[in-house]
């Protein structure tokens, strides 16, 4: 298998609370990584240091082939890392004045240089691919919490990540738009685009992960398949975090039904 992502002694402090530490990391291309935990245990530190939103304090990122080094590194290096990945916010974060095609289609226009027959194109099948055709010149304010973060998928798709990184997707929206959301990112493992999703929905986690990292206080306490995690987690750590959300396996169906 091929190594996607590589990560070596991460660490993160904000003043004097180390939020990551040290922390090593390998995830396999088209493999779905579900990162889980309570609040305040660095996963979304950890996703954004991905992407350097935020800036690490030590060690190394690689991402396909282009690799960043805290303590030696060029500008360059840092926008190469950059442009390997793509971030879905839970804020969705869409251009206001932009319809639903336009919020697509601006950064492969402005960054891609991409003619805009082209990319038109592309924002008209992305729009397809998240089922809102029909909302493509629609503005955000007429779209649902649901729709607007399928635009921003299909707004992170534009620019042919090589890895998709997700933080908390679905912790804006209402309980009835949270469904249409999980069932996007569901066809997105089905096609083996590596992803990276920082979650509080353990129940999406354990359909669409390949595997589960758990995470408290900075470190890794734990990684497995989502079987294994749910029905019998190997640290006390893990079993606490589970007990308090009261965890019990259920059926919930995320089928293609956008």
């Amino acid at each position: 298998m091929t190594t996607m992502i590589s990560v070596e002694k991460l660490s993160k402090s904000f003043g004097k609370n180390t939020v990551l530490k040290s922390i090593d990391l390998s995830i396999q291309k088209g493999e779905v990584v579900a990162i889980i935990g309570p609040s305040g245990s660095g996963k979304s530190t950890l996703l954004r240091c991905l992407n350097l939103l935020e800036k690490p304090d030590e060690g190394k990122i690689k991402i396909a082939s282009k690799e960043f080094d805290v303590k030696e590194h060029s500008r360059q290096d840092e926008v190469s890392l950059r442009h390997q990945s793509a971030m879905v916010f839970q804020s969705y974060n869409l251009f206001k004045n932009k319809t639903a095609l336009e919020n697509i289609t601006l950064t492969p226009l402005v960054n891609q240089k991409m003619s805009k027959i082209e990319a038109q194109k592309l924002g008209l099948d992305l729009l397809k691919r998240v089922g809102l055709s029909e909302q493509a010149h629609q503005y955000p304010i007429t779209l649902s919490g649901g729709q607007q973060q399928r635009i921003a998928i299909a707004r992170a798709l534009a620019v042919k990540p090589k890895v998709l990184l997700f933080d908390e997707p679905t912790s804006a929206l209402d309980p009835e738009r949270v469904n249409e959301v999980l069932q996007v990112i569901q066809q997105l493992a089905k096609q083996k685009i590596t992803m990276v999703i920082v979650t509080h929905e353990m129940e999406f986690a354990k359909h669409v992960a390949d595997r589960i990292i758990f995470m408290d206080k900075g470190e890794i306490i734990e990684q497995s398949t989502p079987e294994d995690f749910f029905t019998n987690p190997s640290s006390n750590r893990a079993k606490t975090f589970l007990n308090i959300l009261n965890y019990e396996p259920r059926g919930t169906n995320y089928e293609d039904n956008i």
